[in-house]
C-alpha cells in the first residue's frame, strides 16, 4: 500500500490508516527529517523479527533506534537521565539526531539480548511524530539504504515503494526524504561523544 500524507498538515484519517497497520503487527516505510526509515509496533515482537530480516541484520546485534513522540517517553525504555544529558537533549529535539542512552531492562527483552544501551529520535517531521502519538508508544525504527553502491539513501519515495512494496505493508509517502542521516550522540560514557556527523549540528 502506497499513501501520500501532507507533511505540513498530517490529516487524523490517513495517520489512523497508518496507526491500523502498526497495531496489526505491520511494517511500514514512512518519513523522518533525515532519511526515510522502517518502523513498525515496538511491542510487537514479530514485526521487530521482521525488520531484523529486512535489514539483514540478526536482532540481538541490531541498532535499531525508538522513535518518540516527545522526551515523556524516555522513561519506557531508558535509565535515568542526569541533567545535563536532558539539557541537551531538550535543546536539540526534536531535530535530526540519536542519542545514545543506557537502556533499562525493557530493551533487552525487545531484542533477546543483554542490549545496555538505546537510540531514541525525536525527529522533527510532523507524520513522524503524528503516527507515534497517535499510536500511544514509540515506533521501532532503521535507515532505509539504497541498493545502489554509490547513492547511499533513496529519497524518492516513489523508488523506495518500488523496492519495497513486497517486504513492508505500507509505503507513508511524506514528499523526498533527506540523503542525510541523523548525527549519531553518544550520551553513555563520562564525557558527550558524536559517534556519527550526520544532519544535525549540536547546540550545547
Amino acid at each position: 500500500m502506497h499513501i501520500r500524507i501532507s507533511a505540513n498538515n498530517p490529516e487524523q484519517n490517513q495517520l489512523l490508516e497508518v496507526v491500523e497497520v502498526l497495531r496489526r503487527g505491520g511494517v511500514i516505510i514512512y518519513p523522518t527529517d533525515t532519511v526515510y526509515g522502517l518502523g513498525c509496533d515496538i511491542r510487537n515482537q514479530k514485526a521487530v523479527e521482521r525488520i531484523a530480516r529486512i535489514k539483514g541484520v540478526k536482532l540481538q546485534k541490531a541498532n535499531f533506534s525508538f522513535v518518540c513522540y516527545d522526551l515523556s517517553q524516555l522513561s519506557d525504555f531508558t535509565k535515568q537521565i542526569d541533567t545535563p544529558v536532558y539539557k541537551l537533549m531538550k535543546k536539540n529535539l526534536p531535530g535530526p539526531f540519536t542519542f545514545i542512552l543506557h537502556a533499562n531492562s525493557n530493551v533487552p527483552k525487545l531484542f533477546k539480548s543483554k542490549k545496555k544501551t538505546v537510540g531514541i529520535r525525536i525527529p522533527d517531521n510532523n507524520i513522524a511524530r503524528e503516527i507515534v502519538k497517535e499510536l500511544g508508544r514509540p515506533v521501532l525504527s532503521t535507515s532505509i539504504h539504497d541498493t545502489d553502491k554509490i547513492i547511499e539513501y533513496t529519497t524518492d519515495p516513489d523508488i523506495i515503494y518500488e523496492n519495497y512494496k513486497d517486504k513492508v505493508d505500507m509505503v507513508v509517502d511524506g514528499g523526498f526524504g533527506n540523503n542525510m542521516p541523523s548525527t549519531i550522540v553518544d550520551c553513555t560514557g563520562d564525557e558527550i561523544e558524536i559517534l556519527r556527523e550526520g544532519l544535525g549540528e549540536l547546540i550545547s
